[in-house]
């Protein structure tokens, strides 16, 4: 399509009436669509052929099946029109250059789109169970095969010889192993294949277009441009008998027009599938002369005959005939009658389907197609991105069969235990929570010192083979060539992640329900280390970097670094903000990152932060890929690690009305999993992700679906009571509400009642973190989230219409958030005192409210206020009973002092000893005493009613061990005084014998004295 050539008037004329001829060819781009401006808040219908291509997209980005009605406009006007008037009906449609075929719609904007327009548009499609092209007409050349199109498609599904273990297999649909059915038509035929093909896709469920038809809105619009374009979808089980059609996955094939204008569209077709359908009211001599060249006709050639009245007879006779010359058997030949609706036809349909794949052999893989594209003189999208391709490849071939943790000790070595262990020291160095005997000044020399060794150790690090690759791909100058490797990457990655993590996830739920903490604490731990993705690798480059500015001698090779991350921002690949495996932020990396970014767009960089937050597997980055068109990923359970900021860029028309250059938005990881919370850190690790990212936010998103509420209130509470904790804390984000899964019209009103009582619940949360932190102006959840419950709370229906796998995204759900996005960028632009930070403010309040999340050492470690409550209210009686246990015994212990020390000195040192040590065993008795008795007021204390005590169980062993550690600090302090005292003692005795000594000494010398001067003359 590149090359240079007179395109066709039909193709001119249909771009231009659509206003996509600017575009053409694949200049439309991914990055273009994804820009914040006026019509990605307007949800108006097209009022002119130039707004259709617009509007199918914006509704398509949010999924909304809706989408392909957007090619009728709906200003006809039929009230006047004259309804027995028989020139209305035979007569030309006066209104025809209002109306353009879906079809054409559609092939017109893959033409114009590149490549990765070209797989977002396939992937939002497939969501919708709508079709998506396998091979792309163009009137002046060959079709193209669109494998690279197809590539992002990922499909789950379970067979029947699954279901009773309840596994499931997932792949890249290209890649899957599965029969594949092509549907044609020869010459004219009365009865429609896509018609027929929807009702076997649907049957048992209600009806769903996944092919386009003549009778549905724009089917019957005469098609300019789609001719010979072939599009595919699969069926796929969901593992219950009832409700599935085909037992196993199953690939539909559609070619549109006729066989005998899209000839080798439809020897592909034929030569590549497990069988084909030929749609036909009769064979005429060049249909028969096409049949007749076909092979394997017994095997793979199906047809399907209308009987219908008039010339039926003389139809059926040149069916008949073509039938026995190709010697095809009966059975391969379907006919249906006028007495026979589509949905039963289409059962006898389903029934040869089946037939057919029962033979094993007859396996089809979409991207092996590539060599007969290739042989027909068929085009093949991925022909330009070859060398990528290949990049990608030799980066993996490094990994083999080896285990993916072993790769990344030798590839990826700065993420290390080294890495992890630092942030841990980090950590220890703010809080000091490990101290235990040594002195404070002592022990942080201790951390700095270990800190600084691991920072040796890792500088000492060569740069790996793998980063060497990567690094040198990112930095081509060509940003095409960029974005074909990062996405060839994620591709293989993702790949070969699906075939290693499945067994891996398989044990992990093996010991959920055995509920083996430790046995769930090593496979998650063995998770994390298994995975690996770009991030993993773009992780690695900021630490590289971090590390090179060490040793001055290597800043020059590394420096271009940051640039090439602030190069991907822009282009909409997201940036890892906190590492979730380690729970730590290259604070360096993403300043500089950020800082670069600054400079490329010239310092305007006034950003506008939106975080959602929720618990796992509670569709938050589904959330906010259909708000804004991202592509955070998306699976069950955590496939989120920490946090990932993505840039949208802000249209210059919107700038002014929102006062941002951009939009940032933060993904997290799901909080609160059920699973991890039995984990000993699980309370620190969520509560302190969560009140980074609110605290980063100027709006902050809480997904909630109903089942989870309870857990996303207490991670809401540990942020309220730690903003309070934080002195740094100046911001007041706003708070959605969003609540997943919960339809009906009433639904709104009916749950006020619910939604005030988690408001009530959370002011009442507020109110005794307040009190704990002596702040009295806090009286209400409010005065820390700006929330209001009448306009920020937001009902979403669940997302899918149907039983997955085979269901299509609810039209409901995409409304909703298309609802709830305009509302959102509404009321932000009429936002009037709203504090928009540029780049360097925001990384200046990022660095402080880091370093404030990592000095909180006491609020993070509990569920919720209420547990911190209680738990501070027993620490205040524990601090009371402490201070009568120390009081007791020092008084007895200045007591017994007074006595050793008022010991006769003429008695030996011996009973000297054998008093003190007498005194000790009254000593011990005594503090066991204490202990006793400072264990029973513990004990009374866990059996009253109030204050909550039951919610703080799990630490009642811990107060145990406090009271006996205390009762031993104290044993070995009063021993240590009473030996002290001993030794006073024994160094007075020493003394007073020097003195009685010396005293004897002078006397003596004084009486000789005496002496000598009574005596001398």
């Amino acid at each position: 399509m590149a090359t240079e050539r007179e395109e066709p008037p039909v193709l001119l004329n249909l771009l231009f009436r659509l206003g996509l001829e600017k575009f053409y060819p694949n200049k439309l781009t991914l990055r273009s669509l994804l820009e914040i401006n006026k019509s990605s808040i307007t949800d108006e219908a097209a009022e002119s052929v130039q707004e259709m291509p617009w509007c199918f997209l914006r509704k398509l980005f949010i999924i909304n099946a809706e989408c392909r009605n957007c090619t009728l406009l709906s200003n006809n006007d039929e009230e006047n029109n004259d309804l027995f008037d028989l020139d209305l009906y035979t007569a030309d449609d006066p209104e025809e250059d209002d109306k353009v075929s879906p079809l054409d719609l559609i092939t017109a904007l893959f033409l114009c789109a590149d490549s990765f327009l070209q797989q977002q548009m396939a992937l939002k499609m497939s969501m919708c169970q709508f079709s998506v092209p396998l091979l792309l007409p163009h009137a002046n050349s060959q079709s193209t095969l669109m494998l690279w199109a197809l590539r992002d498609i990922v499909k789950e599904w379970r067979s029947h010889d699954l279901s009773e273990l309840r596994g499931f297999d997932e792949d890249n649909i290209v890649s899957a192993n599965i029969p594949f059915f092509s549907f044609v038509r020869l010459g004219s035929s009365s009865l429609s294949k896509s018609q027929c093909l929807n009702s076997v896709l649907s049957s048992g469920q209600q009806n769903h277009n996944v092919f386009i038809h003549r009778d549905i809105k724009g089917g019957s619009v005469e098609r300019k441009i789609a001719n010979g374009l072939v599009e595919v979808s699969w069926y796929l089980p969901c593992g219950t008998e009832n409700l599935d059609i085909f037992p196993e996955p199953v690939a539909f094939a559609n070619l549109r027009g006729d066989v005998c204008v899209s000839l080798t569209e439809f020897n592909f077709l034929y030569q590549v599938s497990t069988a084909t359908f030929v749609f036909l009211d009769k064979i005429e001599e060049n249909e028969h002369k096409i049949l007749m060249s076909l092979e394997d006709v017994r095997s793979k050639l199906f047809l399907v005959v209308n009987f219908q009245d008039g010339n039926a007879c003389r139809d059926m006779m040149s069916v008949k005939k073509t039938v026995e010359e190709i010697d095809l058997p009966n059975s391969s030949v379907k006919v249906k009658d006028s007495k026979v609706n589509i949905a039963e036809f289409s059962d006898k349909l389903s029934q040869v389907i089946k037939k057919s794949m029962a033979n094993q052999s007859n396996r089809v893989i979409i991207e092996n197609m590539f060599g007969k594209a290739v042989e027909l003189g068929l085009n093949v999208d991925e022909h330009k991105n070859g060398h990528q391709k290949k990049a990608a490849e030799e980066i993996m071939r490094a990994i083999g069969v080896r285990d993916i943790p072993a790769y990344k000790k030798q590839q990826l070595p700065l993420q290390g235990e080294n890495w992890k262990k630092l942030a841990e020291l980090e950590k220890e160095e703010c809080r000091l929570k490990k101290a235990g005997d040594t002195r404070l000044e002592e022990y942080k020399c201790q951390l700095q010192e270990e800190k600084q060794s691991i920072k040796k150790m890792q500088s000492q690090y060569k740069l790996s083979s793998a980063m060497k690759s990567f690094i040198a791909c990112l930095s081509t100058p060509d940003k095409e060539k960029r974005d074909f490797f990062l996405k060839w990457m994620k591709l293989k990655l993702d790949s070969h992640s699906r075939k290693k993590l499945s067994v891996l996830r398989n044990k992990f739920k093996e010991q959920c329900k055995k509920k083996d903490v430790k046995g769930i604490t090593e496979l998650d731990q063995a998770l994390a280390d298994s995975s690996l993705g770009i991030e993993h690798y773009t992780r690695e480059m900021g630490l590289i970097y971090e590390v090179s500015l060490q040793p001055q001698k290597t800043v020059n090779e590394m420096s271009h670094l940051p640039g090439l991350a602030a190069d991907m921002l822009l282009d909409g690949y997201p940036l890892e903000l906190l590492d979730g495996d380690s729970s730590n932020i290259s604070e360096k990396w993403v300043t500089d990152v950020l800082m670069e970014l600054h400079k490329k767009v010239g310092g305007k960089s006034r950003l506008l932060v939106l975080t959602v937050l929720g618990v796992q597997s509670t569709g938050k980055s589904t959330l906010l890929n259909t708000m804004f068109g991202a592509q955070f990923p998306v699976s069950s359970g955590r496939c989120t690690r920490g946090a990932f900021m993505l840039f949208l860029r802000v249209g210059e028309e919107m700038r002014c009305e929102l006062n941002c250059d951009f939009i940032v938005l933060i993904d997290t990881e799901g909080l609160k999993s059920p699973v991890l919370s039995q984990l000993e850190d699980s309370y620190e690790h969520d509560n302190q992700l969560a009140t980074f990212v609110i605290g980063l936010s100027d709006v902050t998103i809480i997904n909630i679906a109903m089942e989870n509420a309870t857990e996303m209130k207490d991670v809401l509470q540990i942020a309220a009571h730690a903003f309070l904790r934080m002195k740094e804390i100046g911001k007041k984000p706003i708070c959605h509400f969003v609540h997943q899964n919960v339809s009906g019209v009433s639904a709104h009103m009916k749950n006020i009642t619910e939604r005030k009582h988690l408001l009530d619940q959370l002011n009442e949360m507020t109110q005794i973190a307040a009190e704990m932190e002596k702040q009295p102006l806090i009286c209400a959840f409010t005065d820390v989230l700006d929330y209001d419950i009448t306009k920020n709370n937001w009902n979403i229906p669940g997302l899918w219409h149907g039983t997955p796998p085979m269901a299509p995204v609810n039209t409901g759900y995409s409304e909703a958030v298309a609802d709830f996005k305009k509302s959102l960028l509404e009321t932000l632009k009429s936002e009037n005192n709203f504090q928009i930070s540029e780049i360097p403010d925001f990384l200046e309040w990022m660095r402080s409210l880091w370093k404030a999340v990592k000095y909180e050492n006491f609020i993070f470690s509990f569920r919720n206020t209420l547990v911190a409550n209680a738990y501070d209210n027993v620490c205040k009686e524990f601090r009371i009973w402490e201070w009568d246990f120390r009081k007791g015994i020092a008084s007895w212990q200045k007591t017994v002092e007074l006595e050793i020390s008022n010991i006769d000195n003429e008695s030996d040192i011996q009973i000297w000893k054998k008093r003190v040590q007498s005194i000790k065993m009254k000593a011990s008795k005594q503090i066991e005493s204490q202990e006793r008795k400072m264990k029973e007021k513990l004990e009374d204390y866990y059996k009253r009613k109030d204050k909550h005590v039951n919610l703080i169980e799990k630490y009642k062993e811990e107060f145990r061990n406090s009271v006996k550690m205390l009762a031993g600090e104290i044993k070995h302090s009063v021993n240590n005084d009473l030996d002290c005292a001993l030794e006073v003692k024994k160094s007075s005795k020493k003394a007073q014998e020097i003195e009685k000594k010396h005293r004897e000494i002078i006397e003596n010398k004084v009486m000789k004295l005496v002496k000598s001067c009574k005596y001398s003359p």
